[in-house]
C-alpha cells in the first residue's frame, strides 16, 4: 500500500497486457467495463486500438515502493482526432494554419466509447490522503508524458466530475458536452415508467412498440453463454452495415467482438432482432456496470419502422428495470431520445495545450460554449416526456 511517506514512481506502458488483469482492475474498479483491463486488452490485442490506427497506447502507471500498482490512466498517443466523440477539429485547423503542428497529441479515454468513466484510476483500499497523492501523480504526469512525446496537447475525455475537477486545479482547461439518460426512480416494471409519462407520450412509445411487434420481427435478449459464435458474427454485419450507412470507418475488427464475449459475456446484453423466417437482421450490444446499462453499438441490415427504437432504447429501459439498474446511457447525440425518456445530462472533458497562444484561444472558446450548452440543457429540460408534477 502507498503510504504518505513511501516514494511512488510512474512509468508508461506500451500496452494494458504489461499490467495484471487483477491490479489493473483493482485501481478501474468494479463499476465501468469500458476501463476494465479485459475491455482494453481485447482493443489493443484485436489491433482495433493500435499504432496503426492512430491510437498508440502509453498508459500511465504509478507503484508504490515495493512496486505494486496502485494508479493508471488509459493513455494513447494519437496521430488524428478520429473516435474520440469529444470534437478538436476546428482546434487542430486553426493551430496548424497558424503554423503549429497539432499532431500528435495524447488521448486519456476508453477509445471509440462516449461513455463517462474513471480516468484517474486509484486503488480502492487506499486511505483518503493516499488516493489523494497518487491521483494529483496522475494528473502531474499526464503533462510530463505530454512533454517526454513532444505532443502538443493532452485530451482527457468522459471523466467523473470530480477528476474534471482536479485536472482544473493542475491547469487543464474544462469543456461541458452532454447527453441523454434514462434515470430508473425504482419503477416496477416497463409499464410503471409508462405511466410516469404524459399521455401523448405514452401513447407515442405504445405506438411503436406495437408496429414493432405486428412487423413479425422477434427480439431476444442473450447474456453471457447465450451468446453464441454465429451470434456475434451477425452481430459485425450489423456494425459494418451502420458504418456503411454513415461514410464511418469500421474501428472495432471482429476480433475484438470476439474477445469480449469470450472474457466479458457476463457484463454484456446483446438485443438480436430476427425476421419472420428467423434471419438475424438488426442488433444492439450494450455493457453492464455495477449501475448502469450502457448502450453501444448498433446496426441493421433492413429497414423496418421503429425497430431502433425498440431495440436500444426501450429493450435497454425494460432490462434496467427489471434487473434494478439505475440508469441507461445511450450514448452521444439524439434530441429525438427526450420523447422516449431519455433526458439531458452533462459530460465533461479537460485539455492541457503545450503552446500558450493555443489554449488561450480554446479558453476563450470553451468559456462560450460552457454558456451555450447549459443553456440548451436547460431549454431541452421544458421537453420532458414526464407529467409535469
Amino acid at each position: 500500500m502507498l503510504e504518505r511517506n513511501e516514494a511512488a514512481s510512474i512509468e508508461i506502458i506500451t500496452s494494458v497486457g504489461e499490467i495484471e488483469p487483477a491490479q489493473w482492475d483493482a485501481c478501474a474498479g468494479p463499476d465501468n467495463p469500458f476501463v476494465s483491463h479485459a475491455f482494453l486488452h481485447a482493443l489493443e490485442s484485436s489491433g482495433s486500438a493500435s499504432g496503426r490506427r492512430g491510437w498508440l497506447p502509453r498508459h500511465l502507471v504509478v507503484r508504490d515502493s515495493a512496486g505494486s500498482l496502485c494508479a493508471a490512466a488509459p493513455l494513447y498517443l494519437k496521430s488524428h482526432s478520429y473516435g474520440e466523440y469529444v470534437f478538436d477539429w476546428a482546434w487542430a485547423d486553426a493551430y496548424e494554419r497558424a503554423g503549429g503542428r497539432y499532431y500528435p497529441k495524447l488521448q486519456c479515454a476508453s477509445p471509440f466509447t462516449p461513455v463517462t468513466g474513471p480516468r484517474l484510476m486509484v486503488r480502492h483500499d487506499l486511505d483518503s490522503v493516499a488516493r489523494y497523492e497518487a491521483e494529483e501523480t496522475l494528473a502531474a504526469g499526464l503533462v510530463v508524458a505530454a512533454e517526454r512525446h513532444g505532443a502538443s496537447s493532452v485530451h482527457v475525455t468522459f471523466p467523473t466530475r470530480a477528476e474534471w475537477q482536479t485536472l482544473g486545479r493542475h491547469g487543464f482547461l474544462q469543456r461541458v458536452g452532454m447527453q441523454y439518460h434514462f434515470m430508473n426512480p425504482g419503477y416496477r416494471d416497463f409499464e410503471d415508467f409508462l405511466d410516469a409519462l404524459a399521455s401523448r407520450k405514452r401513447k407515442q412509445i405504445r405506438r411503436e412498440r406495437r408496429e414493432v411487434a405486428e412487423s413479425g420481427i422477434r427480439l431476444h435478449c442473450l447474456h453471457g453463454s447465450e451468446m453464441e459464435p454465429r451470434h456475434w458474427e451477425a452481430f459485425y454485419d450489423f456494425y459494418l452495415a451502420t458504418a456503411d450507412k454513415r461514410w464511418g470507418f469500421p474501428y472495432l475488427k471482429p476480433e475484438f467482438f470476439e474477445d469480449i464475449g469470450r472474457t466479458m459475456g457476463d457484463r454484456i446484453l446483446m438485443v438480436l432482432a430476427e425476421a419472420p423466417d428467423g434471419r438475424p437482421v438488426a442488433g444492439a450490444l450494450n455493457l453492464l456496470g455495477n449501475d448502469a446499462v450502457y448502450g453501444r453499438n448498433w446496426g441493421c441490415l433492413e429497414d423496418y419502422s421503429f425497430l431502433h427504437f425498440e431495440a436500444c432504447y426501450y429493450q435497454a429501459i425494460e432490462y434496467a428495470i427489471e434487473n434494478g439498474f439505475a440508469r441507461v446511457e445511450a450514448g452521444a447525440q439524439g434530441e429525438h431520445k427526450i420523447q422516449r425518456g431519455y433526458l439531458p445530462v452533462e459530460t465533461y472533458s479537460a485539455h492541457w495545450f503545450a503552446d500558450s497562444r493555443l489554449e488561450a484561444g480554446v479558453a476563450d472558446f470553451l468559456e462560450r460554449e460552457q454558456r451555450a450548452v447549459r443553456a440548451r440543457i436547460a431549454g431541452l429540460g421544458e421537453h420532458s416526456p414526464f407529467k409535469r408534477t
